[in-house]
Parts: C-alpha cells; sequence; structure tokens
C-alpha cells in the first residue's frame, strides 16, 4: 500500500492525471522522487501512441509537442517561465529569488515560451516515428526525470521552502540518491545500446549546465529551477533524437 502510495503522491504533484486523495506523510513523500521518473514512462507511452495513429504530418507533430504538457499539467513550463524571467532581470541572487516567488508572467518569460514552443512544434515535425525512435525517446523522458529527481536529493537549495525542499526534506535522501544514479546509468547504457546516445548527452549536459547555473546563479536550486531542467533537458534531447536520424543513426 505504501508503494503505490508513494506513486500516487509523485504523479499528483507532478502531472495532471487524476490520482486517489489521501494524506501526505514521512512514509509516503520518503521515497516520493524515486517514482518520479514513471510520469516520463507514461509520456513516452502517450507519444508513441501519437506515433502511430494515421494522422497528418502537422497534426502528429502538434500532438508529439502537446503530450508533455497534457501530462504534466504544464508544472514544469511554469518553472522554465519564471526561472527566465528570473535570469533575464540580470540581478543578483537575492532579486532573481524574488523573480521566482512572483506569480506574474513577465515579457521575457513569454519571449521565450513562444520561442521554446517554435523549436518544439519544428523538431517534432523533423523527427520520423519508428519503433526504435520511440522506445529512445521513451527511454529519453524516464531519464531526465531520473535526474531530476537526483539533483533534488544531491543538490544543494536555494532556500528552505518550496516544492524542493518539501521534497527534499521529505526524502531518504542517500537511498533516492543510489536508486536514481543507478537507474540513470542503466537508462544511459540502454539508449546507448540503441543508438539514442546523443540523447543521453543532451541529458547530462542539460543537468550539467542546470548545476551551474543553480549554483552561480541562485546559490542553490528550487522547484522553478527543477522545470527549467527539465524543458531545457526535453528540448535538448528532441534535437539530438532529431539530428540521430537526419545522421543515419537511429
Amino acid at each position: 500500500m505504501t508503494v503505490l502510495q508513494t506513486i500516487a503522491v509523485a504523479f499528483a504533484m507532478f502531472s495532471a492525471l487524476p490520482m486517489p486523495q489521501f494524506e501526505w506523510n514521512e512514509k509516503n513523500m520518503r521515497y516520493a522522487m524515486c517514482a518520479f521518473p514513471l510520469i516520463g514512462l507514461v509520456c513516452g507511452g502517450l507519444w508513441c501512441l501519437c506515433g502511430v495513429l494515421p494522422l497528418p504530418e502537422l497534426a502528429r507533430a502538434a500532438a508529439f509537442c502537446l503530450v508533455p504538457v497534457a501530462v504534466t499539467g504544464g508544472i514544469h513550463l511554469d518553472g522554465y517561465a519564471d526561472t527566465s524571467d528570473a535570469l533575464s532581470s540580470y540581478g543578483d541572487r537575492e532579486k532573481k529569488l524574488e523573480i521566482l516567488k512572483d506569480s506574474h508572467c513577465g515579457a521575457f518569460a513569454v519571449i521565450r515560451l513562444c520561442c521554446y514552443f517554435a523549436a518544439y512544434f519544428g523538431l517534432c515535425g523533423s523527427v520520423r516515428f519508428t519503433p526504435r525512435a520511440g522506445l529512445c525517446w521513451t527511454l529519453a523522458l524516464v531519464l531526465e526525470r531520473a535526474l531530476s529527481g537526483f539533483a533534488v536529493a544531491a543538490f544543494p537549495l536555494a532556500k528552505d521552502t518550496g516544492l524542493a525542499h518539501t521534497f527534499a526534506t521529505a526524502a531518504d535522501k542517500q537511498t533516492v540518491r543510489r536508486f536514481l544514479c543507478g537507474l540513470s546509468a542503466l537508462l544511459i547504457l540502454a539508449l546507448t545500446a540503441l543508438g539514442g546516445g546523443g540523447l543521453a548527452a543532451a541529458a547530462l549536459l542539460a543537468l550539467w549546465r542546470y548545476d551551474f547555473v543553480a549554483k552561480k546563479q541562485f546559490g542553490g536550486i528550487t522547484g522553478d529551477l527543477a522545470g527549467w531542467f527539465l524543458q531545457r533537458a526535453e528540448l535538448w534531447m528532441l534535437a539530438a533524437l532529431a539530428v540521430s536520424q537526419w545522421g543515419g543513426v537511429l
């Protein structure tokens, strides 16, 4: 029962899928980050479904683009928008953290989101669906969430409030780090064996950039920065998938 509740906590927080309602407690939140990658599995499964349906090319590209938004409810896009505003302010650490707390969407967030979806849609239209490409993309979506969960348990936090702090303090950090590190390693090996090493490299590069920006600009990670990382990792991995197909690797 605790395992099912742990999975439900992860899905209730990081997806828009309906979940049973119950009280969150120390037991069912302790390993919630370990269940976070399962949301990537759902996104990948729906992405593959869109790939096999007899849709027009533009409709298929739009479906590929909107599946993650539909599953997550846009929670990571919200963090991406807030972080884009904060980074575009070029203020000091306190100023950036203050912008992250502001519920309003600034001009730079709107600009970055428009650019993001233009690039994402264009790349989705450039990708040819094949069973191997679908499998690689699904594994990549799981990988980025495994890396994100690892970061919550391993990276320093910018503040002692917020979503990242809530899950980090509730987690058994050592166990979560070991599990997600091992899962990430297996996913990277699987992607490399399938010809999707470029996707794994893109995810790791995004993680390095996440760590660098978080420490240098904010003094640590926050929930908004975690969303920023996931969206950038997803875009970079999608670009890697397109390039891999153009090069005949996938």
